[in-house]
């Protein structure tokens, strides 16, 4: 287990927590021994914990006291190392992956790979779309519009300290293989390192993961999603 958790830095896991919080507009999280709490308190996800060393030890406590339906655990190690220490009432989720990537306005293009080149180029949207912005609460917006005014993609991040934490960026079905996801992406990070941003991190799906590698995205640690069922 301790192999398979080396690169992962706390300090990482508390900024994608803490800018998560801001932008889903939850309680502060609250510190455990065995990392974060942050009581979500909706239906099906009364709170989650973030564990970022989920040791056989940690996990066999939590899972002993945690008797509530709805809670989930977020644990940063891979699927296999984790999901068979997990007793049979938690149901394990689609593998997730925390990543992040740096928008210092100070990288230049010798030292800053090629694919990261876009953090500072605000890009145009597509023909067809309405490119629009807005900050509100912490939260920064972005949104492709049709000509009917319908989102087609999305996306929003808060920041944690100098980290933007990127979240919920979702493309509309009729809009898919269009660029618009990579439209979105660059322009959260072109706002976020305007905004004095110079770390990036999110959570992604395996679908979305491929998409932000190809923007200079970096894994920094799979994600276990696991929920409590009964």
């Amino acid at each position: 287990m301790t192999e398979a958790l080396k690169t992962v830095h706390p300090a990482t896991v508390r900024a994608w927590v803490d800018g998560w919080v801001i932008s889903r507009q939850t309680p502060a999280p609250v510190r455990e021994p065995w990392g974060l709490r942050v009581d979500v308190g909706l239906p099906g996800h009364v709170a989650r914990h973030i564990v970022p060393d989920p040791t056989p030890v940690t996990i066999e406590r939590l899972t002993g006291v945690l008797t509530i339906p709805g809670t989930w655990l977020k644990l940063c190690a891979p699927a296999a190392a984790v999901a068979p220490l997990l007793p049979e009432r938690w149901s394990v989720k689609d593998l997730e992956f925390m990543m992040t990537t740096s928008l210092a306005i100070g990288a230049t293009a010798r030292t800053a790979p090629a694919s990261r080149a876009y953090a500072h180029q605000r890009p145009e949207p597509p023909a067809g779309y309405t490119l629009a912005v807005t900050t509100r609460a912490g939260v920064t917006v972005a949104r492709l519009l049709t000509a009917a005014g319908e989102v087609a993609a999305r996306g929003q991040y808060a920041m944690a300290g100098r980290t933007a934490v990127v979240d919920k960026v979702e493309t509309a079905s009729g809009h898919r293989r269009r660029g618009l996801g990579t439209v979105i992406m660059r322009t959260l990070t072109t706002t976020a390192a305007a905004a004095g941003a110079h770390t990036g991190v999110l959570v992604a799906t395996a679908e979305g993961q491929a998409l932000y590698e190809t923007l200079g995205w970096t894994l920094h640690t799979p994600v276990t999603a696991a929920v409590l069922t009964h």
